[in-house]
């Protein structure tokens, strides 16, 4: 296996993730200590279920005092996009016995997948023992991320007082910028980053909720495979 394939190279590639994830992991800790949940708690949630956007909706419906069956269909919504970047994944591991493919998967985020696809898309090479030293190194940082915010929750009142709020939009740009760095066409990604963007605003702005971003990443991916097949479709003399 070359140097740039193996275990370390996945934990040197998941340096911005991990960054990312020490801020907004701790706020993930003290949101949920809020919420009324136990250092015990917030680590077991943290290293169970271990997705952000879904424990932050998840604390603040159990301080709503919301039905345990509403939590959990809230968090299985909320987590069924991992099933595509699952899916788009799948097929550079399909030679890998099953329960390693079940394993690599169930610590895949939103994170890890854009930095594998983005080494993907720049034609090198992902190996099992990559995206596993990509995956445990963004896994152990958010685990420990979020005890150190439980631990501390009772001595941190305003998360957004230490500027923990602007970590994660911070930390999706620079992934946003590899990934437009290594894409074949960085014209072509561009247009389809800031029509997101706008969609995602606008429709923000016109609906209530989180309609912004399903309309933007639906239209969004509707228009990157448009102009991809476009390109790739034979001219006409």
């Amino acid at each position: 296996m070359k140097q740039d394939e193996g275990f370390a190279a996945g934990a040197r590639a998941a340096l911005p993730v991990v960054l990312g994830y020490l801020s907004i992991g701790f706020a993930a800790g003290v949101v949920q200590r809020a919420a009324g949940l136990s250092v015990a708690e917030v680590v077991l949630m943290s290293t169970v279920l271990y997705a952000g956007s879904a424990q932050f909706a998840a604390a603040g419906m159990i301080a709503a005092a919301a039905q345990p069956g509403a939590v959990i269909a809230t968090v299985f919504f909320v987590n069924l996009r991992h099933l595509l970047l699952s899916a788009a994944l799948a097929p550079f591991f399909a030679r890998l016995p099953a329960w390693k493919n079940a394993l690599l998967g169930a610590q895949l985020t939103d994170e890890t997948f854009v930095v594998a696809w983005t080494r993907l898309q720049g034609a090198r090479n992902v190996s099992p023992a990559w995206m596993a030293g990509l995956n445990v190194s963004a896994y152990l940082s958010w685990a420990l991320a979020t005890a150190a915010g439980a631990l501390a929750g009772d001595l941190v009142a305003d998360t957004r007082s230490l500027g923990f709020d602007f970590a994660l939009p911070a930390m999706f740009a620079a992934l946003l910028v590899l990934q437009l760095a290594s894409h074949s066409s960085q014209a072509r990604a561009l247009s389809v980053a800031v029509l997101s963007a706008g969609i995602a605003v606008g429709t923000a702005l016109a609906l209530p909720g989180h309609w912004g971003i399903i309309a933007a990443t639906l239209l969004g991916a509707t228009l990157g495979l448009i102009l991809e097949r476009w390109k790739s479709a034979p001219k006409s003399c």
